[in-house]
């Protein structure tokens, strides 16, 4: 019963390769379903990003500068965060093919070890991971609102609707999780694709009518916005940054399909339909008098339409809505299924939806967590605009971790000269920074809530590995050595035919279960197997390298299971695969012994009191082993045991 981590041995990069979905499928493919999944977040954002940077809470003129100043800042918000940093540069730092947070902190951690600052490296990419959760709130919120919110440009009478719609889209929302995306998944890149042909198609309409827009290409009006603005300049990079939300997740999403589709995706469809949009929104605001830009200002994007296609725009920015969030959800179940394999977090129940696609999972706490968290966001700030305040801070904070991060990657991993990694880390911390800093004057407006989100899920992850690491310490200092356990117990106990595997956290030692089997039972099986389970620090594991077996005579065997970050530990499965460890395993003729750890208070605690509390009641309502490990129901005895931390 391990989360513990394992060097691998194998090579640094996947290239990018697609593990699971659409493996083996061409990159046209792969770039088609990237559409669909991973785009959604960025790709909704042209609802409200250029909106509340003008009917937000920063006061700025509508005028033509100002508007080419946005604009410009937009695109190459866009060009320098999304396309340089994430496309370009991180994309390159995969994990064996995956990307994120939790995927880049194991690449460096196996390149750097237990160097000095190493658990510095670890803390940052589980912050960046624990402010994932406080987006992953917001996100479904703020887009479906936003969406439904267009009903009020089609008529102002239909106001009064717009919470309860939302409310029960999002409902339907959550409750659909539990039936899996494997079907309707289909459908989610047809949709998608007609939602940036259309982002595309009004903004081009716009931009005719209105070419002088198209000067927003220049950098100059992003510089004198700042110039002529100074500090209202500065905190409108707080809504800006509202056009570059995905970005990380486009990092987290990477392992799906790959880097080559993902980048073909981005620069051949995605990003030139959103700069579109976002130059046609300038544009009509551009052209109009100032008494009328003020007021289509405050919902721009739906005005793009005429009156007739406008109810039907609503309905399609509903479903690509539904959909980016739908990827969002899903997102933070993977998040949720790195961080139990690589010790940050308890064993959750969590359920296959697809029998063919590993990746398509369900874990139920955090779907209905996060189902009340985003009802109660709606129901409190009651608009997008609102929302708004408390959204960016999350994003630009795991933005400007990951390049703290790719720091320590140009120089650990890609062993650049310092002076080279230098000059270029500096420059996307001063952009990231400066973003991060504008969203800080969010906080008292609802810029708290993803940050106490972080804080309670930081909090719970470092303080679940804590405690892990000081039961396994406990644990060793007392375990009995297993060849003299061996030698020991084959005349002081009956052997009984059958096999019995007891499972350990510990690659050493005698697990407790095993000798409280002996004590109490007073029996021992033919074969008696002590398997642990080890999770590596790269998200798959090479089949061929999967078992590992030790005979220690006397119908002894140590087996190891070795499994990825991203694979299910599905124990009887990986047992038919060894044959070398006293023959084959007949399920009907085998036992599981599992142990069951009861926390004590200790004289002179590992952590304070208040965290072993909290490490406690983790450890009361984590899954039990046999759900996580898909033992055999029939074939489980659990054993209990005490443990002081």
């Amino acid at each position: 019963m391990t989360e513990a981590t394992a060097p691998s041995s194998q090579p640094e990069s996947g290239g990018g390769k697609a593990h699971g979905h659409g493996h083996g499928a061409s990159k046209a493919a792969l770039a088609v379903g990237a559409i669909g999944i991973v785009f959604g977040d960025i790709g909704t954002s042209p609802l409200y990003a250029f909106r509340e940077t003008f009917a937000g809470a920063v006061n700025i003129a509508i005028d033509r500068m100002h508007v080419l100043g946005v604009v410009s800042l937009i695109f190459w918000s866009m060009v320098i965060v999304v396309a340089l940093q994430y496309v370009t540069i991180l994309m390159r730092a995969d994990n064996k093919g995956q990307g994120g947070s939790l995927a880049l902190i194991a690449l460096i951690s196996r390149h750097i070890g237990t160097t000095k600052y190493a658990w510095l490296v670890v803390l940052l990419g589980v912050f960046a991971t624990s402010l994932f959760y406080g987006d992953s709130m917001i996100t479904p919120a703020i887009s479906v609102l936003s969406a439904v919110e267009g009903l009020t440009v089609v008529d102002p009478g239909l106001e009064t609707f717009v919470i309860p719609i939302a409310v029960i889209l999002l409902i339907c929302l959550f409750v659909l999780q539990q039936r899996g995306t494997a079907k309707v998944g289909a459908l989610f890149a047809p949709v998608m694709i007609v939602w940036f042909i259309t982002l595309a198609g009004l903004g081009l309409n716009q931009i005719i009518q209105n070419p002088d827009i198209l000067y927003a290409l220049n950098p100059y009006y992003a510089v004198m916005f700042f110039i002529t603005d100074k500090f209202v300049a500065f905190l409108a990079m707080g809504a800006v940054v509202l056009a570059v939300t995905g970005s990380e997740a486009l990092y987290s999403d990477m392992g799906h399909f790959g880097r080559g589709p993902m980048r073909l995706s981005w620069f051949g469809f995605v990003m030139p339909c959103l700069l579109l949009n976002y130059f046609g929104q300038g544009a009509m605001i551009a052209g109009l008098p100032p008494e009328q830009a003020a007021e289509v200002v405050k919902n721009p994007f739906f005005l793009l339409a005429g009156e007739e296609y406008r109810l039907p725009l609503v309905i399609l920015a509903t479903v690509a809505t539904f959909i980016a969030s739908q990827a969002v959800i899903s997102g933070a179940f993977s998040i949720t299924h790195q961080a139990m394999q690589l010790g940050f977090m308890p064993r959750l129940s969590i359920r296959h939806t697809s029998e063919t696609e590993a990746g398509q999972i369900y874990i139920p706490v955090v779907n209905w967590a996060l189902m009340v968290a985003v009802i109660l966001l709606v129901l409190t700030f009651q608009s997008s605009s609102a929302l708004a305040s408390a959204y960016g801070i999350a994003v630009t904070g795991a933005v400007t971790i990951d390049t703290l991060l790719m720091g320590v990657l140009f120089v650990g991993v890609w062993k650049w000269k310092w002076w080279y990694a230098a000059p270029v880390v500096i420059f996307f911390l001063i952009i990231d920074g400066a973003y991060f800093a504008a969203n800080l004057f969010k906080v008292p407006d609802g810029g708290w809530f993803p940050l106490v989100v972080g804080l309670i899920a930081f909090t719970l992850l470092t303080t679940w590995a804590r405690g892990r690491k000081l039961m396994r310490e406990r644990m060793h200092e007392t375990a009995l050595p297993i060849e003299i356990f061996a030698k020991s117990a084959k005349n002081s106990a009956t052997r009984v035919p059958g096999t019995a595997i007891f499972m350990a956290s510990q690659t050493a030692g005698v697990p407790s279960a095993l000798l409280h089997n002996i004590k109490h039972n007073k029996v021992l099986h033919e074969r008696v197997v002590i398997l642990t389970v080890l999770i590596a620090d790269s998200p798959y594991v090479d089949p061929e390298e999967r078992c590992e077996y030790h005979d220690l005579g006397d119908g002894f065997y140590r087996a190891i299971l070795h499994y990825g970050f991203m694979e299910e530990t599905d124990v009887p499965q990986g047992l038919k695969k060894m044959t070398r460890c006293g023959g084959e395993f007949d399920m009907m003729h085998t036992s599981f012994f599992l142990s069951r750890q009861t926390l004590l208070a200790s004289e002179n605690p590992g952590m304070p009191i208040w965290r072993e509390k909290i490490f406690a009641w983790m450890l009361r309502n984590a899954a039990t082993a046999m759900d996580f490990f898909r033992l055999p129901s029939n074939r489980v005895v659990e054993l209990g045991s005490q443990v002081e931390i």
